[in-house]
C-alpha cells in the first residue's frame, strides 16, 4: 500500500484530502506544520509527500528544500489557484508536480499514481544496454542509479524520468509537450513549466549551470536535447 504524507495546515482541506486518498487504498499520515511533517518523514517513511505551500512557521518551500536535502521522495505540492510565481519557485525548490485548491480528487490521484510510476519502468520502449556512458555521465537504466564523475547524483522521480527520456535517443529534440507527456503524464499544455523547472533542477545537480550546457541543450522555441559529446 503506497504511503503518502500529507502537510497541511487547514484543518478541513486536511480531512477532505486524507479521506479522498484512502479511498484510492493509500496508507494516510497527516501533519498541520512543517516541523511535524519533517518528524514523519524520518518514522513513516512515504512514497509521496502531499505538500502545502502556504504553512505557518516553516513556509512550504523550505519544508520542500527540506525534504529534497535528505530524500528524493516524490513531492506534489498544493498552491493556490493563481499563484504561478509560487508554483514555480516551488518547482524549482524539488517539487516533482503540483495540484491547485481547491483539491479535486480524481486529480489528485491521478498525479500520485502517475508520480507512483516514474521509477516503475524505463522512460522510453526502446532496448537500451543497462548501462552507458556519456562522457563523465554513467546512466544504469535497469538499476535507476546516474553517476557523475564517479560519484551517485541523487535525483527526483521526475528529473531521474527526464533523464532518462532525453538520454534514451542522444541529438533527437523533444518538444516540451513530448517531454510532459513522457515524464508527467500530462496533457495539459499550461504545464510544460513542470519542463523547464525540471531541466533546471537537473542541470544544476549535474553541475551545468553557470556555463555552456554539458548534456541537456535548450532549442529555443521548442524544447531540449540531450548531447553525449
Amino acid at each position: 500500500m503506497p504511503r503518502i504524507l500529507l502537510i497541511e495546515d487547514d484543518a478541513a482541506v486536511r480531512r477532505g484530502v486524507q479521506l479522498a486518498l484512502r479511498h484510492h487504498g493509500h496508507d494516510v499520515v497527516a501533519a498541520s506544520t512543517g516541523e511535524e511533517g519533517l518528524q514523519h518523514l524520518v518514522s513513516f517513511r512515504p512514497d509521496v509527500v502531499v505538500l502545502d505551500l502556504m504553512l505557518p512557521g516553516m513556509p512550504g518551500l523550505d519544508v520542500c528544500r527540506r525534504i529534497r536535502e535528505r530524500e528524493q521522495v516524490g513531492i506534489i505540492m498544493m498552491t493556490a489557484k493563481g499563484d504561478s510565481i509560487d508554483m514555480i519557485v516551488g518547482l524549482e525548490a524539488g517539487a516533482d508536480d503540483y495540484v491547485v485548491k481547491p483539491v479535486q480528487s480524481r486529480v489528485l490521484e491521478a498525479r500520485v499514481r502517475a508520480l507512483l510510476r516514474r521509477l516503475d519502468a524505463p522512460a522510453s520502449g526502446v532496448a537500451r544496454p543497462r548501462t552507458e556512458s556519456h562522457g563523465d555521465l554513467t546512466i544504469d537504466r535497469a538499476g535507476m542509479l546516474v553517476t557523475h564523475r564517479g560519484r551517485p547524483v541523487g535525483l527526483a522521480p521526475s528529473e531521474l524520468r527526464l533523464l532518462l527520456a532525453l538520454s534514451a535517443a542522444p541529438g533527437q529534440v523533444l518538444s516540451r509537450q513530448q517531454l510532459l507527456e513522457a515524464v508527467w503524464e500530462h496533457s495539459y499544455h499550461g504545464d510544460i513549466r513542470l519542463v523547464d523547472a525540471c531541466v533546471k533542477r537537473l542541470r544544476g545537480k549535474l553541475g551545468e549551470l553557470g556555463g555552456a550546457p554539458r548534456y541537456i541543450h535548450t532549442v529555443r522555441g521548442f524544447g531540449y536535447c540531450f548531447r553525449s559529446s
